[in-house]
C-alpha cells in the first residue's frame, strides 16, 4: 500500500465529525511512527530490551 493511500483510509477511519486539528494531529503521530520504524530498520535506533526486576520485600 502507497503511503498515499495509508493516510487516505487513515482520514476515511476517522470519525465524520473530525476537526482539521485532529487529522493533523493523527497525520504528526503517522509520520512519527514510520520515521520511527525507517530508524529501526536502518538499525539507526538500538531496541533496549529490559528484563524485570525482582522487587524485594
Amino acid at each position: 500500500m502507497s503511503v498515499k493511500q495509508e493516510v487516505l483510509k487513515m482520514v476515511q477511519d476517522l470519525p465524520e465529525n473530525v476537526s482539521a486539528e485532529e487529522i493533523l494531529r493523527e497525520l504528526y503521530i503517522y509520520i512519527r511512527f514510520q520515521e520511527g520504524v525507517q530508524e529501526i530498520n536502518e538499525e539507526r535506533t538500538k531496541v533496549i530490551h529490559l528484563e524485570p526486576r525482582k522487587i524485594v520485600h
